[in-house]
Parts: C-alpha cells; structure tokens; sequence
C-alpha cells in the first residue's frame, strides 16, 4: 500500500549529533535517548533501530505506553526510564520487566515499594524532586518524610536515580531561575547524602542544559531535540556559536526528510480564486500542482498561502487554503512538470532546504509542536 507521502530519517545524520554530543559531554556520562511524542515525530521502532546501532542504551519515555514501545523494539536490552504517566496497574509488570520510572509523589512510590515486597524483585526508581519547575517532584518540605520511606526499605528499591527538570534552560530570560533549580538540586543531594542515601546516577540535564549548562552534565544527560538534529533555540545556538567545531558552522544535522508527490496539475485564469473561500485570487495566469498532504497529514492549516515545498529545485508557494488532504502550489515557474514529480515538504532538493524552522516562523508553532503532530501512520523510512 502506497501512502501519500513519506518520512525518511537519517540514521547517518543521528550518528554524527550523537558524535558531537559526546565530544561535548566526555566518554562517562551516559546518554539517554528521550523519545517521548513518537520519538518527536520520527518514529519510535525507527529511532530505537538507529539509536541502538549508534551504541545508544539507555532510552527515556514520557509515558509507559511508549515505554513498551522501546522494550518491544529493543534489540540489545537497553535500558528504559518513563519520565511521566504510568497506570498504577501496570506497575507489577513494569518492575518485572526491569523499566525504571519517576517517583514524584507518595502514592507512586509507597505502591511501587509494596509491589515489589509482594513480588520479590526491587523496583528501578528515579526519584524526582521539586526545584522550581512545578510540574511534577517531591517538595523540599518533604524531604525528610521521603528520604526516611527510601532508607528504611532499601531492601527493596533499586535506586537508579535522583533526577530534576529545569525550567527553559533553553532561554536566557530564565538563566537566574535555572541556576537556583541547579542550587535547589545540590541542597536535595547533600541531604538525602546526609541520611545515608545515595543514588547511581544524578542527572538533571536536557539537551539545553547540556550544551549551555556544563555544571549540569552529571551520570546521564537525557538528549530530546538536539539528537534529531535541533538546537531547542536560536538563543542556544548562539551561545555555543564560538565554541562550534572550526569549518562546521552547525554539527548538529536534521534526520527528518518529508516527501510527497504532485497528484494533479491544474490551470487558473486571471481573477479565479483558489479552493475554499476567497483567500487567493490570481493576479495573472498561472499552474498549480495539487499535493496530497493538508492538516489531517499535519501540514498547518496556518500555512495556507504562506507556505512553501520544493519541486524541480525550485521553491513553490502554497496557495489558497490548506485543507484536510491536500494543498495547492504555484508552479507557474516550472516548465517541465509531470504528475508523480517529487514534493519536498521539508529537506533538501537541488541544493535548496525547506526547515522545521521554516514552519514555526510562519505558523507560530515551535520545532517540537510541529514534529509531533506529524501523524503516526506516515510510513518513516530508515536512511543509512
């Protein structure tokens, strides 16, 4: 079965933004390969595949059904971590199978430590802690009732990790908040040392804080959106910019292709409008080429007549409203054009790129907003 466009992902590219990540965290500290919101939009099974033959072991979810996900597509028993939501039901199952997962509140963590009582096998656990970010993670002002649960049945736990989550390390409007979540962090630590606690690994940092925060590179980093081949910001990219390996002026490289096909092309006369309404008229006469792509496929509707794809190694704008299924180009400056024609709806053709950038300029939308929304059921092709 044929689909109406594809994804391709760059194993080639992976490999080299892992390269570059290690050379800035050194050979110890481990890399955990976040692949929450389908891998951001890349695929799970896909980027499992690639990440393991890039000598990565340690991956990180948001939720348990992504975790098994992984634990399905692992090939090389890696390790597996959930950052967030888990059914209380599953625990049993998930302790069993060795995935480790963030205790952040009392509940979680007192069922999790009864369970593996009952069962004989010590639970993997993270445990979280407040610093500022307010979202999820024990309080400070609970510190003690914490560290007494932990000590009292080490028995039964395995303490994989003491872990936090920073609160836009990415932008330097929250450099002052960051610090004090680092500060906030070390006071959790020596405490938890003091009672007699510890953990095998401290970790802290996302890709943002990685590259901007070295004091943040602990046991493990938890690598999301640099590993696909994005800085999280413009305001990152510029605060390495001068430290950037000499003659590479961005080491880090996209994995994501988007292909389509020209379904049909089409003639318009002066002063026709365009699809759905009146937003496009035509100012003289021109050709479209209809693509088979719209917002059910996760092309913004945002990007009616602002968006552009490359056919022929030519930029084309999307004109007219962009619907369910497909949208309409201007081609009018293309000479030679067929039906089945290649579509470039992000990546490169004829040595022009059209960016993930490109689309959150034009829709307001951040790089990871619109790589999620990329459908699952858009066939994603490995390339080596």
């Amino acid at each position: 079965m044929l689909a109406t466009s594809t994804l391709e992902i760059s194993a080639k590219a992976y490999r080299q933004n892992i390269r570059y990540i290690r050379s800035e965290i050194g050979p110890k500290p481990t890399i955990s390969a976040v692949v929450k919101g389908n891998a951001y939009g890349h695929g799970i099974a896909q980027m499992v595949t690639i990440a393991e033959k890039a000598g990565i072991r340690h991956f990180s979810t948001f939720s348990s059904d992504e975790a098994w996900e992984v634990w399905e597509k692992s090939k090389k028993g890696s390790e597996i971590m959930i950052l967030g939501m888990l059914h209380l039901e599953e625990l049993e199952e998930l302790i069993r199978k060795g995935i480790s997962f963030y205790v952040f509140d009392f509940n979680r963590l007192e069922k999790a430590i009864s369970i593996s009582k009952s069962i004989g096998i010590a639970a993997k656990l993270h445990v979280e802690v407040e610093t500022g970010f307010h979202r999820t993670g024990f309080d400070w002002i609970q510190r003690e009732k914490l560290a007494e649960i932990l000590y009292s049945n080490k028995a039964f736990i395995s303490m994989e990790g003491l872990c936090t989550h920073y609160a836009g390390a990415e932008s330097v409007s929250n450099f002052v908040r960051v610090k004090n979540q680092i500060a906030r962090y070390h006071e959790f630590k020596d405490f938890f040392a003091s009672a007699g606690l510890g953990f095998k690994t401290y970790h802290t940092a996302c890709s943002a804080a990685t590259l901007i925060f070295p004091e943040t590179i602990m046991d493990m980093v938890r690598i999301g959106i640099a590993g696909y081949g994005f800085w999280p910001t413009k305001e990152t990219f510029f605060a390495k910019l001068n430290s950037l390996p000499k003659g590479n002026k961005n080491p880090l490289k996209r994995l994501i292709t988007w292909k389509s096909t020209v379904m049909s092309l089409k003639a318009v006369k002066t002063g026709e409008f365009v699809g759905y309404g009146n937003s496009y008229m035509a100012l003289e006469n021109i050709r479209l080429a209809i693509v088979p792509v719209g917002y059910g496929h996760g092309y913004s509707r945002l990007l009616s007549n602002q968006g552009m794809v490359l056919i022929g190694g030519h930029y084309c704008q999307v004109v007219g409203t962009v619907t369910m299924n497909a949208i309409a180009v201007n081609v009018t400056k293309i000479k030679e054009l067929k039906i089945g024609d290649e579509v470039i709806l992000i990546g490169k053709q004829g040595g022009k790129e059209i960016t993930v950038s490109s689309f959150s300029e034009s829709t307001q939308q951040v790089n990871y907003e619109m790589l999620t929304r990329l459908p699952k059921d858009i066939p994603r092709n490995i390339i080596p």
